[in-house]
């Protein structure tokens, strides 16, 4: 559908009658088509997310940024807004990472070697010495502070907005995104989490299954909800462990397959082959 242009639009704010309505008679008025819609409210706060379109040659930019930000301020809600004019071949990535690099350079090898139908446009982390991983690679680097989430998140939000970013990976990125954030993000950001979920979720994966003495370990990429790593699976993929094998060891050979799994879910997520339905992923 090259002929037409979307956006898709994100509003996080207190819950209030009508909120629904105001938007959806808004773009009406503009001449949108709306494609889907998926709302939710939990403790008093409403939280909607919405695919909309229009023709090409008759998308106003400019003009739905600012009618949208003005009915936003009416709703005292938070909107975030990303755009696609439907002919671009190469999704625009951001990829969130913390001290450990393995994912990260995996992906960013697969693009150096044309081997990933994507476009890296962001490196994003908390911890500032990373910053040389992205001059390697010749990409932008935001530091982001997480002593305040609030205010990190703020500043995340507005790094990926103005880098145009339309998915984001997280390759061991070690912070908890809040619920107001996952939700503008909505099927949008990826994980990779170093166990076979559901076992073993939360920090300190590999710790646990070594405690437990388990004889198979293994990764998950999923996409991430405002639940803790319990999001749709895209892939797994696991180890058998060696008798008596160390902690060290299993956390070594673990990263490997990380790295490859998580390539592997963002290639499944590039094909745009894929359906979450009740929160499972379909056509995997």
């Amino acid at each position: 559908m090259a002929s037409r242009s979307f956006v898709t639009i994100g509003l996080v704010g207190p819950d209030r009658s009508g909120a629904i309505a105001a938007v959806t008679q808004h773009l009406f008025r503009m001449g949108a088509n709306i494609e889907s819609l998926e709302e939710q409210v939990a403790r008093g706060k409403f939280r909607m997310t919405l695919l909309a379109s229009w023709p090409v040659s008759k998308l106003d930019a400019r003009q739905i940024r600012a009618d949208l930000g003005s009915l936003a301020q009416d709703l005292r809600m938070k909107l975030t807004l990303r755009m696609s004019d439907g002919t671009r071949t190469r999704r625009r990535l951001a990829i969130l990472v913390s001290k450990e690099t393995h994912a990260a350079e995996a992906i960013l090898r697969a693009w150096k070697s044309h081997r990933l139908a994507a476009q890296p446009v962001l490196l994003a982390g908390n911890h500032p010495q990373l910053r040389s991983l992205a001059r390697r690679y010749r990409l932008p680097f935001a530091s982001i502070d997480y002593r305040d989430r609030q205010k990190a998140e703020t500043s995340l939000q507005s790094n990926l907005e103005k880098a145009d970013v339309e998915l984001v990976v997280l390759a061991r990125f070690m912070k908890i995104l809040s619920p107001d954030f996952v939700w503008h993000w909505k099927n949008r950001i990826l994980n990779i989490h170093p166990s076979l979920l559901p076992s073993f979720p939360g920090a300190s994966a590999y710790r646990q299954a070594y405690d437990k003495g388990v004889k198979i370990v293994g990764v998950t990429a999923h996409f991430v909800t405002p639940d803790l790593d319990q999001g749709p699976i895209l892939c797994q993929d696991a180890l058998r462990l060696r008798p008596n094998e160390s902690l060290p060891s299993i956390i070594a050979r673990g990263q490997k397959l990380e790295a490859s799994c998580l390539l592997r879910a963002l290639k499944l997520c590039l094909s745009r082959q894929l359906d979450i339905h009740w929160g499972r992923v379909h056509g995997v």
